[in-house]
């Protein structure tokens, strides 16, 4: 099969499989809200976020680095038996000591940054994720890079089908017991979830040829210098800019709360916003999440190879086919949002959010997609310090503003920031690519 054929294929399977993965974890989204409530969604994403920090620590680095050196190595010529189990050591052990850095803090983080002392089961349960969560990042990047994309497809089917069936069963025995304990279940499901998939991983990889060693290979295909200098750029933005993130998530509805009145409203009011208003407004990007996945590691290979003329023709055909999806998606969102999630949800307030967020969606769409090629293209450092601003300037506008506008301050602050961080990442880009063909 041709190179264009085989990128055809595994794109439609990609966007096949992310469609499906999207309807499933939209149908469990709304089972979610039924079981937890606002509130209880509210609580779910504090958790999340925090989660983040640590899931950044365990895997961010070793993503990025996996794709990019796996396919450094079959552009080379190389074998990938000793980049995959490199890159495997090294998750491991990112992913070991996020794990205890996770059990240890997860009290002192429940009380002192989510201000909810019932996030602290929910943080313990999910630590032992992290270290498969890693693993599976490394193998991921390496099958991506060899265009071989069912693996990936059938552990990620099966770990959300063990997701759910994990969570609705926690929740049938839990929930009744208060929102901390609704999250705890369903987080459980998580952790189980990543064991699975980890295990799924693994086998794919015992069986594949790509993988096996070989005679004479090189038994060093990528030095130490060239793994530095794609982790630890990515792990210390990743891990900052998820940090600042979670600062963020703790401060909405802190200063909600002193807009409002009420904790519980305010975290109410996050839950509807970030528990189910963005994953409704994301629910299209998975068709768009197909192409990112498959983009960087095809970017990665034009750019070591040196061929400009095939990089700037990828990012281009992504710059088309992202625009007028988003679009279309926009003005879907801001015609039938608040219909569609009044019927989903049966919550007002989530459609008034999708509604107003539709008129901004094709940039939060675009920036994402620019993000992915501009770390194909080995400009992690310009990502980073975009997101560092950002994060900046909105847990300073979040201060400010909440207190005094509510949750149409903080809309504002959304958009704002999407526009700003879309602008930057496009002119980084367009300035690397122009540079290049120069």
């Amino acid at each position: 099969m041709s190179q264009r054929r085989t990128y055809v294929h595994n794109a439609a399977l990609l966007t096949g499989a992310g469609l499906v993965l999207r309807v499933l974890g939209m149908g469990f989204r709304v089972v979610l809200a039924a079981a937890l409530g606002s509130e209880g969604m509210g609580l779910y994403q504090l958790i999340l976020a925090l989660y983040m920090v640590f899931v950044s620590f365990a895997t961010a680095g070793v993503n990025v680095a996996s794709a990019r050196l796996a396919a450094q190595s079959l552009a080379r010529g190389n074998g990938m038996a000793e980049t995959l189990r490199g890159l495997v050591f090294t998750a491991l052990c990112f992913g070991a000591a996020a794990m205890l850095a996770q059990s240890v803090l997860a009290g002192p983080c429940a009380r002192l940054l989510l201000h909810d002392a019932r996030a602290e089961t929910a943080l313990l349960i999910l630590a032992p994720s992290l270290p498969f969560m890693a693993v599976s990042g490394a193998v991921r990047g390496c099958f991506l890079a060899a265009r071989r994309v069912q693996p990936n497809i059938t552990a990620q089917l099966i770990e959300q089908l063990v997701r759910m069936a994990v969570a609705v069963a926690g929740l049938r025995a839990l929930a009744g017991w208060g929102a901390g304990y609704g999250c705890a279940a369903v987080l459980l499901g998580n952790t189980v979830s990543e064991a699975v998939s980890c295990g799924i991983m693994l086998a794919f990889a015992a069986r594949t040829p790509e993988f096996a060693p070989r005679p004479g290979g090189a038994l060093h295909p990528y030095t130490q210098k060239e793994l530095n200098e794609i982790l630890w750029p990515v792990e210390g933005s990743r891990l900052l800019a998820s940090a600042l993130q979670a600062a963020e998530s703790s401060l909405i509805p802190y200063t909600l709360a002193l807009y409002t009145g009420s904790r519980a409203e305010a975290v109410a009011q996050y839950g509807a916003l970030k528990g189910m208003a963005l994953p409704l407004l994301f629910f299209p990007f998975s068709v768009l999440g197909a192409l990112s996945g498959l983009l960087m590691p095809e970017i990665t290979r034009t750019h070591t190879k040196g061929d400009t003329a095939a990089t700037r023709r990828l990012v281009y055909t992504m710059l088309r086919l992202t625009g007028g999806f988003s679009l279309l998606a926009g003005a879907g969102f801001v015609l039938l949002g608040r219909p569609l999630a009044q019927y989903l949800y049966q919550d007002a307030d989530v459609g008034r959010y999708v509604q107003v967020l539709g008129f901004v969606a094709p940039f939060m769409y675009l920036e994402s997609m620019v993000d992915g090629v501009l770390k194909g293209l080995g400009e992690q450092l310009a990502s980073f310090r975009y997101s560092l601003l950002d994060s900046a300037l909105r847990i300073t506008a979040i201060w400010l503003l909440l207190p005094r506008y509510g949750m149409a301050g903080f809309l504002g602050v959304m958009i704002a920031s999407n526009l700003l961080t879309f602008g930057l990442n496009l002119c980084r880009m367009l300035k690397t690519l122009n540079k290049k063909a120069a």
